[in-house]
């Protein structure tokens, strides 16, 4: 990862190796299945019902059984990559998932899941070049294309991960995790207003996630709208991490009066309308 000396990249460098290292995915690879069997296919099921719920060793259990008897099984070998993903066993993880690559090359699966380790292990530019090949088999695929943006924005080049966000709205325009994705991006390039602009857009919708609105406090916790950004954190987070996410906040401000280049001003006052509480990652700036 390139070095900065620009005290308000810094910080807020600091963060997006906090946040959008989440983006990059914590849930179970999306994949066909193609199971040899009824029973092998009901496994398939209960194990990625129980790795959804957090139940790590019954998806470990399950998969393993389909594996004792389909040695070959892509799915099952996934599943179980998932696992020491989840797990944060990445070199396990990493191992499983070339594997899994080797039983189906051509599959973008397993380099998803080699891309999302590299990224784990802060591995940048092996992370970005491991999307790209997965986009060139199946260039509309949205989830090689908000990683590869998210590893651009960890790598600090944000014009390019805002690029490649563009073009997967063109394609998905109701992709609400690559909206935020790009609101997030505007706001670590410094283009506060553009980026609450994007946010306010999916923050307001009602199925609006809660990454939406935490990425929206940010913004105007960056701009200095403390009400505004407490109002809407408070929604989702426990007192002390709103608290937490505040002084962040406050440490970026300071290191914007400090710095020649002013934040742009943003006056709109939020109204978010989501109702859904439940959040794929944590905003909270205490620790990644």
């Amino acid at each position: 990862m390139r070095t900065r000396s620009d005290p308000i990249t810094a910080l807020l460098l600091g963060l997006s190796i906090l946040i959008l290292a989440g983006c990059a995915g914590t849930d179970a690879i999306s994949r066909a299945e193609h199971p040899g069997s009824s029973s092998e296919a009901e496994d398939l099921r209960l194990g990625d019902s129980a790795l959804n719920a957090g139940s790590i060793q019954m998806a470990a259990s399950l998969y393993e059984k389909i594996l004792q008897s389909h040695p070959d099984s892509l799915d099952a070998t996934l599943g179980l990559g998932d696992v020491a993903y989840r797990s944060g066993d990445m070199e396990r993880a990493r191992l499983i998932y070339l594997q899994a690559e080797h039983l189906a090359p051509d599959r973008i699966e397993p380099k998803i899941g080699l891309a999302r380790v590299e990224i784990r292990k802060r591995h940048l530019d092996e992370a970005i070049s491991i999307y790209r090949k997965a986009l060139a088999i199946q260039p509309d695929n949205q989830t090689a294309a908000a990683g590869l943006g998210t590893a651009l924005d960890l790598q600090g080049n944000h014009g390019a991960a805002q690029a490649v966000y563009r073009q997967a709205l063109l394609v998905h325009p109701e992709a609400q995790s690559v909206r935020i994705d790009l609101g997030l991006s505007l706001v670590l390039a410094k283009q506060v207003r553009d980026g609450a602009d994007v946010l306010l857009d999916v923050a307001n919708l009602p199925d609006a996630p809660a990454e939406a609105r935490q990425d929206l406090a940010l913004a105007f916790g960056v701009i200095g709208n403390t009400e505004a950004a407490k109002k809407i954190l408070s929604r989702d987070l426990p007192p002390a991490d709103v608290n937490d996410n505040l002084r962040f906040y406050a440490a970026v401000r300071q290191a914007y009066a400090e710095n020649p280049a002013s934040p742009p001003t943003l006056t709109t006052t939020p109204t978010p309308t989501a109702t859904t509480e439940s959040a794929s990652h944590v905003h909270a700036a205490a620790s990644p």
